[in-house]
């Protein structure tokens, strides 16, 4: 059953829709300086919906990666609105094999836009090995898709540990405030893992008490500041002395700890 739309936030002057796709997926409709962006495509009908409800048309659609749960809506959309759809050359096969061909490869490092709107395309390997995030600097957004997840972080399908852990880090170097959107509604049951392994964490607890109530109402749970994340997610942790401490890890590369954790959440 597809969950409903959800309310716009603001990040800075980016418009940003969280559209509810699929069981648990989320797409994201970004309007900024330069036009209205959809960010993944689970599928078409909501975001369509969305679109049409404020009267935007899209210019692009950018995918992270290429799994269908975030690309199945391609087709419909670019046949809609005639948008250009960019994606991560790495992966570009991979979605050219499901039927869902990119206009635009994109490789770390690319960068457009203008102001707000700027927006600068990272490697996020480890779910995926081709995976990218979207990371809006002055619009102050963070789009990180099944690599860097409210309260915890995709499972490693095709990376490995070492790729995953590089990413994480390489994201949670990024400023505190930057509000992450991440593209599933998991952010329930990672608490419940994250209280599994940190119960001693009272900003984890706080965040859990809020978590629960979020989804009594059917209100989604993302976007988050990254300096919470930082403060809650056991991944984003796993350097961490403390952490290390509660794992009986002390002493342990911090790739290693980060292993244990990602097989105890496989396992959980």
């Amino acid at each position: 059953m597809t969950m409903p739309d959800q309310a716009s936030t603001s990040a800075s002057a980016l418009e940003i829709v969280t559209v509810a796709c699929l069981s648990d997926n989320y797409a994201y409709l970004v309007k900024g300086p330069d036009g209205v962006a959809v960010i993944d495509a689970p599928e078409a009908a909501p975001i369509i919906d969305a679109l049409e409800a404020r009267g935007w048309t899209p210019a692009v659609v950018m995918i992270t990666h290429h799994h269908h749960d975030h690309v199945g809506g391609i087709k419909a959309l670019r046949d809609r609105y005639g948008c250009t759809v960019m994606g991560p050359k790495a992966e570009a096969d991979k979605i050219a094999a499901q039927g869902e061909a990119l206009d635009m490869e994109l490789e770390p490092g690319f960068e457009g836009g203008t102001g707000a709107g700027r927006c600068q395309v990272l490697a996020v390997p480890g779910h995926t090995l081709g995976h990218i995030a979207f990371y809006y600097p002055e619009g102050g957004a963070l789009f990180t898709a099944d690599s860097l997840m409210a309260l915890g972080c995709g499972r490693l399908f095709e990376g490995t540990p070492a790729m995953m852990w590089q990413s994480l880090t390489s994201l949670a170097a990024l400023p505190d405030e930057i509000m992450v959107y991440s593209g599933h509604e998991y952010t329930q049951s990672n608490a419940s893992f994250a209280l599994s392994i940190d119960p001693d964490n009272a900003a984890l607890q706080r965040r859990a008490k809020e978590i629960a109530q979020a989804r009594v109402k059917n209100a989604p749970t993302v976007p988050v500041a990254l300096g919470v994340e930082k403060a809650t997610n056991p991944f984003l942790r796993a350097g961490d002395a403390e952490m290390k401490k509660t794992l009986g890890m002390e002493g342990v590369a911090d790739v290693e700890v980060f292993a244990h954790i990602r097989s105890a959440k496989d396992r959980f």
